[in-house]
């Protein structure tokens, strides 16, 4: 057994220091600090994002440098690097699900020439795996990697009611009434018809057309939208299409009978 360290001996090399978080969780903190809002950020934004002094997020950074989670500009400061894509494709849940579902979404987009998403539920939470657009098409604010609300978004509706009931319930009682009976409403639609057809306002008023990917197990396992301009279009007219779309990627995951 080691003998203990006193108080004035130096650290012991692979131990953790006494106090504070481990460095993985800080040097996570530092890639956390970045979103769609936040995506070039200098070391007095990122010691205050991150709550950690200037000198240990330099030293933070300077590692996730070296290894290209981190990439500096040419004003001295940083942006997400090319490495965390390389390992980011390789999750299982949105590479192989994209690759079975690119072809039929590249169908879908010819047929609507409006926005295209694919999304799957992590946590309480819709993450947007892939995005087809067309220029011109009506302005959103869906970018790949982004994450949306499971209750004020079509592939939302869809992800949420086909989750588990905790997952349901959770996002009722963080509502509260009467939003959450007008949620309870929609995803016993949802249930019903196949499909969600949900209108939001923000940037620009847009309708949103989707409907389930369902895994072998017959799992709701991603959702598929279309994504129109509110009074430009009926957004009923693509159900059928985006419904047709999300029956061809379920059986090309494993679902015989989506």
């Amino acid at each position: 057994m080691d003998a203990p360290v006193g108080p004035g001996d130096p650290p012991r090399r692979g131990r953790r220091p006494p106090s504070g978080d481990p460095v993985v969780t800080r040097a996570l903190s530092v890639l956390a600090a970045f979103d769609s809002g936040h995506r070039v950020l200098g070391p007095a934004e990122l010691s205050r994002r991150t709550g950690m002094p200037r000198s240990t997020v330099a030293r933070l950074v300077a590692r996730l440098v070296e290894w290209g989670a981190l990439e500096r500009d040419g004003t001295g400061r940083y942006v997400v690097g090319l490495r965390l894509f390389e390992v980011a494709s390789l999750a299982p849940r949105s590479h192989g699900l994209r690759e079975v579902a690119l072809p039929y979404l590249e169908d879908l987009h010819e047929v609507s020439r409006q926005h295209v998403l694919l999304a799957v539920r992590d946590g309480g939470e819709a993450l947007l795996v892939e995005r087809l657009s067309t220029h011109g098409a009506v302005e959103i604010d869906y970018r790949v990697g982004g994450r949306m609300p499971l209750h004020d978004t079509g592939v939302g509706l869809v992800l949420l009611a086909g989750a588990e009931a905790d997952v349901r319930d959770e996002q009722l009682d963080r509502l509260g009434p009467p939003a959450a009976d007008t949620l309870r409403l929609r995803l016993a639609q949802v249930h019903r018809l196949g499909v969600a057809v949900f209108d939001r306002d923000r940037p620009v008023p847009v309708s949103s057309v989707a409907a389930p990917v369902h895994d072998h197990t017959g799992a709701v396992t991603a959702a598929v939208s279309v994504v129109v301009p509110a009074r430009e279009a009926n957004p009923q007219a693509y159900e059928q299409v985006v419904r047709a779309a999300a029956r061809a990627i379920s059986r090309g995951m494993g679902n015989p009978r989506p």
